[in-house]
């Protein structure tokens, strides 16, 4: 997976206007734009663009946005 690529699916998921602070090891429960529609957004998006179910208590295990891309991965 391109990480670059998740990274602005990720972005857009939580309507964030640039994704130039985002980084692999971005601390997404820290940024501005998170809230409880974001979370819906990203498992939206998830189950959108890559076939991905997550169940909540394994999303909440999750930190950084190399963490959702590498849940991904072993899901596939």
């Amino acid at each position: 997976m391109d990480m670059q690529d998740f990274i602005e699916k990720f972005a857009e998921a939580i309507e964030m206007e640039s994704v130039n602070d985002l980084k692999e090891d971005t601390k997404f429960r820290e940024l501005d734009e998170w809230n409880s529609l974001a979370v819906l957004s990203v498992i939206a998006m998830l189950d959108e663009e890559y076939d991905i179910q997550i169940e909540n208590a394994d999303f909440k295990k999750l930190e950084m946005i190399g963490d959702i891309a590498q849940f991904i991965e072993n899901q596939r």
